[in-house]
């Protein structure tokens, strides 16, 4: 009979397709940092995190809905599940943000799919959408579980494990991604990034003309 295996959270799927230091920073070494953007996520979360049901023209909705799949070992929670007359589960998850800038987000559809494949599990029925809905502009974009995101989802299950296991950093991204993100002077991406740089550098100042 096969070991069980530690569950891997949902979040860290976002946070691997974000930037896989960052993953690890936070679920290998428990890394965190507050700055303005976790601090807005956390005040759109704020209603949501209260478990709860409403009932509204026919459809349940679900608040901080735990969410599991044992075939890929993920644990999370959905901020909003929705089910339709017919019990069809359409997760929502929610995020600070206008809808028009953040329209591009794979990190978020990822998120987003595993909670799908959770929902598939647990219930028994197809989870064919979801939705990402955008605090600041208070309008949902709508998210097609497709057959990619869905591979998405299983491979970077596969890769956050491996890396857990090599217990190793990823190199930094250094790109635009790190002004963004909360973590970055844990990580320090400039130096670490340039180190190469800094050791022929370094190397130079021992050589002498002959």
């Amino acid at each position: 009979m096969p070991e069980p295996v530690e569950p891997i959270p949902i979040a860290a799927l976002q946070h691997w397709c974000y930037c896989p230091r960052q993953c690890l920073l936070i679920h290998a070494e428990q890394a965190f940092a507050e700055n303005v953007h976790t601090l807005r996520g956390q005040a759109v979360h704020e209603r949501v995190d209260q478990a709860g049901m409403d009932l509204r023209a026919g459809v349940r909705s679900a608040r901080a809905v735990p969410l599991w799949c044992d075939r890929l070992g993920l644990v999370g929670k959905a901020d909003v599940v929705e089910f339709s007359a017919a019990g069809t589960p359409y997760p929502v998850e929610y995020k600070h943000g206008r809808k028009g800038r953040a329209a591009k987000g794979l990190h978020d559809h990822l998120q987003l799919a595993a909670q799908a494949l959770c929902l598939e599990e647990m219930t028994g029925q197809a989870v064919p959408l979801g939705a990402i809905y955008h605090a600041s502009s208070h309008r949902r974009r709508e998210v097609v579980i497709s057959a990619e995101l869905r591979l998405l989802v299983e491979h970077s299950v596969l890769a956050i494990r491996a890396a857990l296991a090599a217990a190793m950093l990823p190199e930094p991204a250094n790109d635009s991604r790190c002004r963004e993100c909360s973590l970055i002077d844990l990580c320090q991406p400039a130096p670490l990034a340039a180190r190469e740089r800094q050791r022929a550098l370094a190397a130079q100042l021992f050589l002498t003309d002959d």
